[in-house]
């Protein structure tokens, strides 16, 4: 197992920089997702570790070791790539053997590798085939297990599922992490979905701009963002983001959103709150309840818009006055017949931003 310290990283392509003085670890049997858009550095990050693309200035450390300047080959990792870069001539086989025979490996070393990786990535029975004779999951498990085969202590993976459809990328999802779990090797995982990011991760880092926006676990991410970037890029469907500002009801601590007013007393606020000043009130569908009892909000009178059916929950899409608030309810409950529908929030899962810095309050 390996553990990776990032020291004031910085890429510049000619005076163009990709990202500037990042720093981050990663912890020894840690599975971290690089999460972001395209575009936002991540690949970049990746590659620098691999060893394909140079730093502009910054360090690497591997188990404390400053591995700049080192050849990807000497740096103790491998690579799983979106494309698979499998040679098409070679049989699975062929290929998962391919870097052991180069490096100098024995042959019965080679075959008991090879055939041990094979054995857990269900390849045993593809071994002879080519590339063009495998599905494109048989062909990411190939990949996966060319890398498997060097007993290497960190795996870095680049989006390799994006060329995968819904029901394989589900199940390359489970496969991955299972495997992870198995070997305890540290393992970097970048792509831009978040559902593979919260469903495979220990720990996230959401990137935007070449910028660190927030590193933690990804319960924390989905319940705690640090700014309205995360809010609204964790969470299968958008968190809700009201405009308003703090105000005081009757000695309480209040967000007026305008035509609703929301019960503040039990935020945990980072500074004190000041009356008066601008907010962003963020609330998750599933914390949004409606109906006879709903409570936490004054005078949300909701008019449904549109319901958008998801199979196992449903989507309901309201507004209240000028705020468009969405509610993730059972499909039971989303009915066309009701115009309007009185609205309540979880008052324990709110998350309150200053609209000019975008940051947490």
């Amino acid at each position: 197992m390996s553990e990776l310290n990032i020291v004031n990283l910085t890429k510049r392509f000619d005076q163009t920089p990709v990202f500037e003085n990042i720093s981050l670890s990663v912890r020894e049997k840690e599975f971290l997702v690089l999460l972001g858009p395209s575009g936002c550095g991540k690949s970049t990050l990746l590659n620098i570790i691999a060893g394909l693309e140079s730093a502009t200035s910054g360090r690497i450390e591997i188990d404390g070791k400053d591995v700049v300047g080192l050849e990807p080959k000497d740096r103790g990792l491998s690579m799983v790539f979106q494309s698979y870069a499998l040679y098409p001539t070679m049989t699975v086989r062929g290929n998962m053997s391919f870097g052991l025979q180069v490096a100098g490996v024995k042959r019965d070393e080679i075959t008991r590798k090879v055939e041990k990786a094979a054995t857990m990535l269900h390849l045993t029975e593809l071994l002879d085939r080519k590339p063009s004779q495998l599905s494109g999951g048989q062909r990411q498990r190939a990949a996966i297990g060319r890398a498997l085969v060097r007993d290497v202590s960190l795996f870095l993976f680049d989006e390799p599922l994006s060329n995968l459809d819904a029901k394989l990328r589900s199940q390359m999802r489970g496969e991955i992490r299972k495997l992870h779990d198995t070997l305890g090797v540290t393992s970097i995982y970048v792509t831009h979905d978040q559902v593979e990011a919260m469903t495979m991760a220990t720990s996230i880092v959401v990137m935007k701009g070449g910028v660190i926006q927030q590193h933690a676990d990804p319960q924390t991410l989905y319940d705690t963002p640090d700014n309205l970037f995360v809010a609204g890029f964790i969470g299968a469907s958008p968190m809700n983001i009201l405009k308003g500002r703090l105000a005081t009801d009757d000695g309480r601590l209040v967000a007026d959103c305008g035509a609703l007013r929301v019960d503040l007393e039990r935020y945990r606020f980072k500074a004190p709150p000041v009356a008066g000043m601008p907010i962003a009130l963020g609330v998750r569908p599933e914390n949004v309840v409606f109906g006879e009892g709903a409570g936490g909000v004054n005078g949300a009178l909701a008019q449904i818009d549109y319901i958008e059916p998801l199979g196992a929950d449903t989507l309901v899409w309201t507004k209240v006055g000028d705020q468009v608030v969405s509610l993730r309810v059972d499909p039971r409950e989303a009915r066309l017949d009701r115009q309007s529908v009185p609205l309540g929030f979880d008052l324990d899962r709110l998350s309150v931003f200053a609209p000019d810095t975008e940051r947490r309050l």
